[in-house]
């Protein structure tokens, strides 16, 4: 049978280990890590179904696949599925499948994801974004372990296992009408919820030693290391991209780097200036000094933090204007009214 329109993922192998920039094991030890990797091990010989949550580029598909790699079906197919992708007129048709003449066009059968990934793992990738309708179907296909394909009426036994990731609070889709609760009873069996980068800074070394030890596989060189300076910032970096953000600065830092280790000025522009927010936020946020017995005035304490602003970045008045989530212009306004041009490093206010 020709399978459904569309890309259909069906995986039995591991990631092949040379691609650049994607993770093929779960990278750290740091006690977030341990924390998931001890749940994944709980939860992988069981077939209950599994609803992963996180971020974007926090790693949520390989947290599937993992989770079907240390299962019983790990000789099984691996489907992933991307729901925001099946929004079209033929949405029905790609997740579970049709007959011969179900609709113009349809000149032979189709699988559908669901069938697709019989005896193994059908991985639906932010599910939060199925419309309703699909939402219920899906509901009568997981309750009944059958698909009932376009334009047929002849339900067909599957053996698959559902897991499920979203970076939406399903929750709060449920509570406003716009996820069906009876859905999410179904798939929120067993809850894993991984760690954005930033909570796990511990593993970011870890990480970037992986990535640059892909990038030199792939392109026939000796693996880069960082400088302590570099290596310095990109754990200071929040990382809101998580994972594959910091794939893509190591990506970038490659591409320019002049020699066997990464400086600083190598990686891109935005870990560079961010690096220092964590420090800056600490020193913004440190006691502001008040006379004694006293109370310091609203003008006091304004003019205190934007000098801290300023110290800590090095007088330039956009990145200070930024750290204090401030519009620039009244920065400058401030700065000009409490006499604090002194610690600027005088660029122009409309630079």
């Amino acid at each position: 049978m020709a399978l459904a329109a569309n890309s259909i993922k069906v995986d039995q192998r591991p990631l092949p280990s040379g691609s650049a920039g994607v993770v093929t094991t779960l990278v750290g030890e740091g006690s977030a890590m341990r924390r998931l990797k001890g749940m994944i091990a709980a939860v992988s010989p069981r077939d209950c179904t599994v609803l992963v949550q996180g971020e974007s580029g926090s790693g949520k598909e390989l947290t599937a696949r993992t989770i079907h790699a240390q299962s019983r079906r790990a000789s099984g197919p691996f489907v992933a599925v991307d729901c925001t992708g099946l929004r079209d007129t033929l949405l029905e048709s790609q997740l579970f499948g049709h007959v011969k003449g179900a609709f113009t066009g349809a000149d032979g059968p189709a699988l559908g994801f669901i069938r697709a990934a019989d005896g193994g793992t059908l991985f639906l990738d932010e599910i939060g974004e199925l419309e309703l309708k699909t939402q219920a179907k899906l509901l009568r296909c997981i309750q009944e372990r059958s698909v009932v394909p376009l334009g047929s009426v002849k339900p067909i036994p599957v053996d698959v296992r559902v897991v499920c990731a979203t970076h939406r609070n399903l929750r709060e889709m449920a509570a406003k009408g716009e996820f069906r609760e009876d859905l999410l009873f179904r798939l929120d069996v067993v809850q894993v919820r991984l760690p954005a980068l930033r909570e796990r800074p511990e593993d970011v070394p870890a990480l970037a030693d992986h990535f640059l030890r892909q990038l030199a596989d792939l392109y026939g060189e000796q693996p880069r290391t960082l400088s302590d300076e570099a290596a310095r910032v990109l754990r200071q970096y929040p990382w809101p991209g998580n994972v594959r953000e910091l794939a893509n600065a190591l990506e970038h830092a490659a591409v320019f780097s002049q020699g066997s280790v990464i400086e600083l000025n190598e990686l891109p522009e935005r870990v560079r200036s961010g690096g220092s927010v964590a420090p800056v936020a600490a020193a913004l946020e440190s006691p502001v000094l008040t006379p004694a017995g006293g109370v310091s005035t609203l003008e006091a304490m304004e003019r205190e933090l934007i000098g801290r602003a300023l110290r800590a970045s090095e007088g330039n008045q956009n990145r200070a204007a930024s750290l204090l989530a401030v519009e620039r212009r009244r920065l400058y306004r401030k700065v000009a009214k409490y006499n604090l041009k002194h610690l600027t490093n005088g660029v122009a206010e409309d630079e």
